[in-house]
């Protein structure tokens, strides 16, 4: 295995100021429309060229609903086909073939078929979730005017409206539920209001209290997005007017700030504003993902957690290498809910992937009119790879004691491989060497991370998914700071760090599986 010293690495991140300039000089293209050389080898690849689309990607979706129809729209530009879980997919699924599905409209599974294709052939997976902590609109939403203000009724996902979230410009996004009126049909909408509408403001210390009062989620992080003085005045201007709940009693726009509702039926040019029935909205951070730093090695974004290894594993995917005697399936799966404890059917607890390669099997084993059952699935599983992959923590430089002597990875230098004693993280000895290869065969550097003792460590999607199809497993994280801050940071080259080693996990796996075999 290629040992890379601390000169390499000196030597690496020296480069960075000479990156960012060629960066901002010759990637210009939006994330919506990039893509370099699929048949590239990943030792070829330049981290650098990643950067921009990484941001333009992060500034553009940031719901999981947007991440998700982002992801279909580059898939079906690369020549995916979209299989629906609600057809028969006999005769679908063919060897050379590529595919994806979704579920809920919050989680996707994507998936190339090796033109070489045998039925026992193993799968080179990669799972992660694409939902990131927010704080979501109450079914209810509208509150009672309060000293003038329009306020906004929200609820926590995971760990939102924690301290980050004072002072900050906020947008709402989601999807909205609309039904046609002429055609009766109903259909998902998505709306992206991405200008500060809301703010949830802090407190002068002139008051002798904390700035944040007592952190009350409730009752004090209520966030506002209007005004309406109209108890007060009888002369009103637009931004203050009073509007009157719209929509019947009972109906669902009849909860929700009226003007909001007007504002929402214009995004989506709506005749009229009863056509909504229901939506999943949430507050995002409007700020712009960014380069920062003296050399702009430094990535400053909101939602890295964790749009930042979905999005490198799904440009892997896109850049994986195919040739005629390609074999086995390359497979990426992000899902909903993880950060929740990923329960609902869209969550990595549920069936999606399971009953996704269930079925994609059986489809190809007809197909060479081979039998399907127990056995093929347990051959597919027991040839098959799963790489677990979750941001990690970088090392902190201003609280050194939450770091342990080398297991605290540094930005901009490669993946870490995640190891938990307590099994909150699958990598063992074996899959730790086997990604070692593959780093050595793509010219990665891979670190190491694990928890000091005296920590508490926090979970990935890695032991439910390898637990519920037995097959080898490792966790993989790309390092970020500010963990579950409203805003957080990696390195400028991570993503596209990333990038090259999953991509080289996608292109060498059935290589070094191979190595293993007897």
């Amino acid at each position: 295995m290629t040992r890379h010293t601390p000169e390499f690495l000196r030597a690496r991140s020296s480069n960075l100021s000479l990156r960012s300039v060629v960066l901002e000089q010759s990637v210009t293209n939006k994330a919506s429309d990039f893509i370099v050389d699929s048949q590239m080898d990943a030792k070829d690849l330049k981290p650098e060229a990643f950067t921009k689309p990484y941001l333009d990607f992060m500034t553009e979706n940031p719901t999981v609903f947007h991440a998700v129809d982002y992801f279909k729209q580059k898939l079906l530009k690369a020549g995916y086909a979209e299989i629906s879980s609600r057809d028969n997919w006999a005769d679908k699924i063919k060897p050379g073939g590529k595919y994806f599905t979704t579920r809920n409209g919050s989680s996707i599974i994507a998936f190339a078929v090796g033109p070489a294709y045998k039925p026992g052939d193993g799968i080179a997976m990669i799972a992660g979730h694409i939902d990131a902590l927010t704080a979501r609109l109450k079914p209810t939403s509208t509150k009672p005017k309060n000293h003038g203000y329009v306020q906004l009724g929200v609820a926590q996902y995971a760990g939102a409206l924690n301290e980050t979230w004072w002072d900050r410009d906020l947008g709402i996004g989601g999807r909205v539920i609309v039904r046609d009126p002429e055609t009766g049909k109903t259909e998902v909408k998505l709306v992206k209001l991405d200008w500060p509408i809301a703010r949830i403001p802090t407190l002068a210390p002139h008051f002798g209290l904390r700035m944040t009062g007592s952190g009350n989620r409730e009752t004090e992080m209520v966030p506002i997005i209007g005004l309406d003085n109209s108890d007060i005045s009888s002369t009103s201007t637009t931004s203050s007017a009073p509007v009157e709940p719209l929509g019947g009693e009972g109906s669902f726009i009849s909860t929700q700030p009226p003007r909001l509702v007007q504002l929402i039926s214009k995004q989506l040019n709506l005749s009229s504003p009863t056509q909504i029935l229901n939506w999943e909205l949430e507050l995002f951070d409007t700020q712009p993902a960014a380069v920062g730093g003296l050399d702009k090695e430094f990535i400053f974004a909101g939602r890295i957690d964790d749009k930042l290894c979905s999005w490198a594993a799904f440009m892997a995917l896109l850049h994986a290498k195919s040739t005629p005697s390609t074999g086995g399936i390359r497979l990426v799966a992000l899902f909903d809910d993880e950060e929740i404890g990923s329960l609902l059917r869209q969550g990595a607890r549920g069936n999606f992937l399971p009953i996704t390669i269930e079925r994609a099997i059986e489809s190809l084993s007809a197909s060479a009119n081979v039998p399907f059952g127990p056995g093929l699935l347990g051959q597919t599983y027991a040839n098959s790879f799963l790489v677990s992959s979750d941001v990690t923590h970088a090392a902190h430089p201003n609280f050194p004691q939450t770091n342990l002597a080398g297991h605290s990875p540094r930005l901009n230098v490669g993946v870490a491989l995640c190891v938990d004693a307590s099994a909150h993280m699958t990598t063992d000895s074996v899959s730790m060497a086997i990604l070692d290869r593959v780093a050595e065969l793509s010219g990665c550097v891979n670190q190491r991370h694990m928890i000091r003792n005296d920590s508490r460590s926090g979970g990935t999607v890695g032991p439910m998914l390898s637990a519920a199809m037995g097959v080898k497993a490792a966790d993989v994280g790309i390092p970020q700071l500010s963990m579950h801050s409203i805003r957080a940071t990696t390195g400028s080259l991570d993503p596209g760090l990333g990038v090259k080693f999953y991509k080289g996990f996608l292109d060498y796996w059935f290589e070094v599986d191979g190595e293993w075999r007897k």
